[in-house]
C-alpha cells in the first residue's frame, strides 16, 4: 500500500523541487549557509508555509541544515546552482513552465493518441518554439540541462581518436559539441539547427569557437551536413518511424566510407521492464508530438542495418542514457 500511495502522490514532492528551481532556492544559497528568516527573505516567500518548504527539501536531500542554517547539498550546487558550467535546472524549469501541466492531460493523450501540449488544438510543436525567441531559448536552455551529464561521457569513451570533424544534429546551443570538442583538441565540428538555434548555439559555444561552426539547415529539407561522425542525441525519438528511418538513410548517404553515426537518448531496456525513465520519456513523446516514441537498442540496431551501417554497438552513458553507434 504505501509504494501505490507513493508513487500516487509522487507529484507532491516533484512540484515542490520544481518550485525550488523557478524561485532561485539553490542558486540563492549558492556557497553561503542563511537561515530560514534569510531565505525567505531573499526569496520572497511569505512566512506561512516557508520552514515547512526548506524542510521538505532537506528530507527530499535537496538541502541540508546544520544547526538553523541552509546550505546545497553537493549535487544541488554542482547541478541546480544556475550561476555553475553543470547546470542542469534548464530542462526542470521547462518541466515546471510546460511539461507539469501539459501532463495533466496524459490520460487524454492515451485515449486520443494526439498531442496534448501548446500544439492541442493544431499546429507543429517546433514551429511554435522556433518562432517565439524566448521559448526557444529556454527550449535550448532545457536541452543542454538534459544533455550535459550524457555529453561527459560521450566525449570521454567514444573513440573520438579515429575521426577528424563531427556534425551535432539538432544541436540546440550545442552542449554535446562544445564537451566533445573541449575533450578532444584535434576535432572539429559541426552545430546543425534551424537558423533560429543560431544566436543561442554561439553564446554558448565561446571557448571552442575557433574549431565549430554553426550551419543553418532543415533535415526534411536537403541532405545533412558531411563529417566524419554524424550525433543525434535526443532527436529520434521526436518521431514517427518512417521519419526515424528516413533520418538515418540520410545519414548514411552524409558519412563517408568509414564513417560513424551516434544516436544517444534514454533507450528503453530491451525487455522494455527495467529502465522507467526510458519508458515515461516515450509517454512524453505521445504529450509532444505527433507520432513519436522512445525505443530499445535493439529496434534501433535493426533500423541501422536496415540503412546500410555495420557492426552497431550499444554502452551505457549516465543514468537512464545509452548510447549506440555504427559504422559506414
Amino acid at each position: 500500500m504505501e509504494r501505490i500511495l507513493r508513487i500516487g502522490m509522487g507529484f507532491w514532492e516533484s512540484r515542490t523541487l520544481l518550485s525550488a528551481v523557478e524561485l532561485g532556492v539553490f542558486t540563492v544559497l549558492g556557497h553561503r549557509q542563511l537561515t530560514a528568516e534569510q531565505l525567505q527573505r531573499e526569496l520572497g516567500l511569505h512566512p506561512r508555509s516557508a520552514r515547512d518548504f526548506l524542510d521538505a527539501l532537506v528530507a527530499m536531500e535537496m538541502l541540508r541544515r546544520t544547526d538553523d542554517r541552509y546550505a546545497n547539498t553537493a549535487d544541488t550546487a554542482t547541478y541546480l546552482d544556475s550561476t555553475g558550467s553543470e547546470y542542469i535546472g534548464g530542462f526542470l524549469e521547462m518541466a515546471a513552465a510546460r511539461l507539469y501541466p501539459f501532463w495533466t492531460h496524459l490520460t487524454d493523450g492515451l485515449r486520443t493518441g494526439q498531442p496534448q501540449n501548446e500544439t492541442r488544438d493544431g499546429g507543429d510543436l517546433f514551429t511554435t518554439l522556433y518562432r517565439d525567441p524566448q521559448r526557444l531559448h529556454d527550449f535550448q536552455r532545457a536541452m543542454t540541462g538534459l544533455s550535459l551529464p550524457t555529453a561527459h561521457v560521450i566525449a570521454e569513451v567514444f573513440p573520438w581518436q579515429r575521426w577528424k570533424t563531427v556534425a551535432d544534429i539538432g544541436t540546440a546551443q550545442g552542449a554535446l559539441l562544445r564537451t566533445v570538442l573541449e575533450t578532444n583538441p584535434h576535432l572539429h565540428g559541426i552545430g546543425y539547427d534551424l537558423a533560429a538555434a543560431e544566436p543561442g548555439f554561439t553564446e554558448y559555444i565561446g571557448p571552442v569557437a575557433d574549431r565549430s561552426v554553426f550551419e543553418a539547415g532543415d533535415f526534411f529539407d536537403g541532405e545533412l551536413p558531411e563529417a566524419d561522425v554524424l550525433v543525434f542525441g535526443h532527436v529520434l525519438h521526436d518521431w514517427d518511424l518512417p521519419t526515424k528511418r528516413m533520418l538515418l538513410e540520410k545519414a548514411y548517404r552524409a558519412l563517408p566510407e568509414g564513417g560513424a553515426i551516434l544516436v544517444y537518448e534514454s533507450l528503453i531496456d530491451d525487455d522494455r521492464r527495467t529502465n522507467l525513465p526510458g519508458l515515461l520519456m516515450s509517454l512524453n513523446m505521445l504529450i509532444e508530438t505527433p507520432g513519436g516514441f522512445d525505443y530499445t537498442a535493439a529496434d534501433l540496431h535493426g533500423w541501422l542495418t536496415d540503412a546500410g551501417f555495420q557492426y552497431p554497438q550499444t554502452e551505457h552513458l549516465a543514468g537512464p542514457e545509452s548510447m549506440v553507434w555504427a559504422v559506414k
